[in-house]
């Protein structure tokens, strides 16, 4: 895990910079991990004391309400996500070189998009592969940004108050938002973008993985650390259920303020982690009051997201902040027939059920069966009382297709998606 690494491009945020050349956007850093209760967590009695730097012993249970009562409000600094799920690079998906340089994802021959390019949607699948670099900030509730750093370009999302904007510079594209006439809440407007990056930082992933802990998880506290030249603890999370493919997440928590610094979740199979998301550097004093501010630079279309969403609500005959996302989820449920979610923590398996015709197999006809032969060769053949399929896998998530069209998938050993679908029979 790299350590104290230096700051990349750091002329990006200096005040040296005219407020149109930033590049802005909201982004709801917690202020703390919320909700976590010791009492329901299956704790170790283990103890940090050793290691470096020296720092005085705690228990597993403390260090967790030192998460949850953290009070952290104002924040600044640099964060670096590498995720290697094991995933195909596939032309145009993911990496931020497809999706930013040139302006590709938002311009077509030269001309801006409806603002798609700048909805947080379309950067999330980004961080799903490869690393990236973050800057972050944040003011209390009212005020946090983040920005995707990349060499060719940048995209940022600034929430200030009322005003939310999210600007894509491949595109020129800024997609400009506010709670004007929302319910009457001034603070309405981060609720309301279509998706967020928030899941990209280590306190809200280490909040994800204490909220599944339960009766299946072994929680403990594994030595100390030091990151981004601040001492932290380390938090060992492991599940108990041996069919998980995880083998572990360990949290670097600030020993001084409780906030978690580092996040790294690493597959039972072992090699480098599938996900890495660590502060390189960070300031817990109040940050500069321009950071949140963001005027559109010459040349760039700007979209009122709000039109674009009354619009969409307008056409769905229907009222309601997250109908659009609701509505796709729904329409997505029916078409497959349903999705359901089986067993109970790291072995949760999703299932959705099939419609009759799964993959088709080297009985395919067509250029001598190649065809067919192909897709044998995707995945590895097995069967069951269910029948039979295929699994297909990542280094953490693995999926059951079977020959109905039939579909499990979850963060599960290959045992575990044929156990489910005997089950389902």
């Amino acid at each position: 895990m790299p350590r104290n690494e230096p700051t990349e491009r750091t002329d990006e945020w200096g005040e040296g910079r005219s407020p149109k050349r930033r590049k802005a956007v909201r982004y709801a850093v917690p202020v703390a991990v919320a909700g976590v209760a010791a009492a329901t967590i299956g704790l170790v009695p283990a103890f940090a004391g050793s290691g470096s730097p020296d720092l005085p012993k705690i228990s597993a249970q403390d260090l967790i309400a030192k998460i949850a009562s953290s009070d952290v409000q104002q924040l600044s600094g640099t964060v670096r996500v590498t995720t290697d799920l094991g995933l195909p690079s596939l032309p145009g998906m993911g990496g931020a070189a497809g999706s930013f340089g040139g302006g590709r994802g938002g311009e077509q021959g030269g001309k801006s998009d409806d603002g798609a390019s700048a909805a947080p949607q379309s950067k999330l699948m980004e961080l799903a592969s490869g690393a990236h670099t973050l800057r972050v900030a944040a003011d209390g509730p009212d005020k946090q940004r983040v920005s995707i750093v990349d060499k060719a370009a940048e995209y940022s999302l600034v929430h200030n108050g009322k005003e939310v904007w999210a600007y894509d510079s491949g595109s020129n594209t800024a997609v400009h938002s506010t709670g004007a006439g929302r319910h009457g809440d001034r603070h309405h407007a981060p609720k309301d973008l279509p998706g967020d990056l928030k899941n990209a930082t280590p306190q809200d992933l280490a909040k994800q993985a204490l909220k599944a802990a339960g009766d299946t998880t072994s929680v403990t506290v594994d030595g100390t650390a030091k990151v981004a030249g601040r001492d932290a603890y380390q938090l060992l999370i492991k599940p108990k259920q041996a069919a998980s493919t995880v083998g572990s997440i360990r949290v670097a928590v600030d020993a001084a303020n409780g906030t978690p610094l580092k996040f790294t979740l690493t597959p039972k199979s072992g090699g480098p982690a599938a996900v890495d998301v660590g502060y390189t550097n960070v300031d817990f004093a109040k940050p500069d009051a321009g950071l949140f501010s963001f005027t559109p630079p010459k040349g760039a279309k700007v979209v009122d997201g709000d039109k674009q969403r009354a619009k969409a609500e307008r056409e769905h005959g229907k009222q309601g902040k997250d109908f659009g996302a609701r509505k796709g989820a729904e329409d997505f449920k029916k078409g497959l027939g349903g999705l359901n979610v089986v067993g109970k923590g790291w072995t949760s398996i999703a299932t959705i059920k099939g419609t009759g015709s799964g993959l088709p197999s080297g009985k395919v006809q067509g250029a001598g069966g190649d065809a067919g032969k192909f897709l044998d060769s995707l995945g590895d053949k097995v069967s069951g009382s269910f029948g039979s399929g295929r699994v297909f896998s990542t280094r953490l998530v693995n999926a059951l297709i079977t020959d109905n069209g039939t579909v499990y998938v979850g963060a599960v050993d290959k045992q575990a998606l044929i156990d489910a679908a005997d089950a389902a029979k």
